[in-house]
């Protein structure tokens, strides 16, 4: 508004002297005014000038061999140490202790946390069964420092384990949300983890999440394995997947509705694996008498498909 406009202003002047494309100098000189009873005329101001002046120009400093040697290119991914030693189950052990010892929210928390993590990728099956029995014991606030690692670990064995919790119920329902999103991000999956993983989409209490993160984990299995749709592990699966939709994705009650749109969501996410699936696919999508959002769902399945999918 114009009382606004009349309170507060602002002006700024700047001269630029450049040279051989190089700034040689810049001055500015800045007004800044408040009128604080702008019908009284009482207000602040103030007049502030700046000056940059070029002083001297330096040679570029090169680097000596030396200095080089110990340079080397790489991607902005964290990188860590890698162990060289082997790793003990009591060392670990001794490790959770001290995460439940030190103050929460620390730098040696972190650093502890992230230790645990990398060294959990060492240990095998049988090790790390052998590390919860003597380490699922919660510190402060109900904290269970390995139940928080398990997901980051993202080794088939830290995998099998995780599993095995979720299914004999030992694991809380925001943690088992937690590790079958962090599927999504496992670099490399292997069979094992899909097999591994296979059976919990069977169990009538299967979540989205766990939906949606098998089957992006088969996503990212397949991306880096041509013809992985005769992986047995994937056929599972698909099978899974298959028997929910039936012949044509026919739904009784809403209940039912919402569950087909999960799974053709599912079916979405898994891709190159449900190339077999696209005729049921087109079924579903073909039927007028069908609701519109198991038809729209049918059609957004096809999208990781690949062209030689009719």
């Amino acid at each position: 508004s114009q009382s606004e406009e009349q309170i507060l202003s602002f002006q700024l002047e700047c001269v630029q002297s450049i040279r051989d494309g190089v700034l040689q100098e810049a001055k500015c000189t800045e007004w800044d005014r408040a009128a604080l009873l702008p019908q009284q005329g009482t207000g602040a101001q103030t007049h502030t000038q700046t000056a940059l002046k070029l002083l001297r120009v330096e040679t570029e400093t090169l680097y000596s061999k030396g200095d080089s040697e110990n340079l080397y290119v790489t991607n902005i991914l964290y990188e860590r140490e890698v162990t060289k030693r082997e790793v003990t189950g009591t060392e670990v052990t001794e490790l959770v202790w001290k995460l439940c010892l030190v103050q929460s929210a620390s730098y040696e928390t972190a650093d502890l946390f992230m230790t645990l993590v990398f060294q959990l990728r060492h240990l095998s099956p049988e090790a790390l069964k052998a590390l919860w029995q003597r380490s699922s014991f919660k510190c402060r606030d109900n904290w269970q420092p390995l139940i928080d690692a398990l997901p980051s670990c993202a080794t088939e064995a830290c995998v099998v384990l995780m599993k095995d919790l979720i299914a004999s119920g030992e694991v809380e329902e925001d943690k088992v949300e937690y590790f079958f999103w962090s599927l999504i991000f496992i670099p490399n999956p292997t069979s094992g983890m899909v097999e591994t993983l296979a059976p919990l989409l069977k169990s009538p209490r299967a979540s989205q999440s766990c939906f949606l993160g098998v089957t992006a984990l088969v996503h990212r299995f397949c991306s880096a394995l041509s013809s992985c749709d005769l992986v047995p592990a994937v056929q599972s699966v698909m099978r899974t997947l298959g028997k929910f939709l039936g012949g044509n994705c026919t739904v009784q009650d809403s209940e039912h509705l919402s569950k087909m749109e999960l799974v053709l969501k599912a079916i979405g996410n898994a891709g190159l694996a449900a190339a077999g699936l696209a005729p049921a696919l087109s079924s579903c999508a073909a039927l007028q008498s069908h609701p519109r959002a198991i038809r729209l769902a049918a059609v957004h399945a096809f999208r990781r498909l690949p062209c030689s999918a009719r």
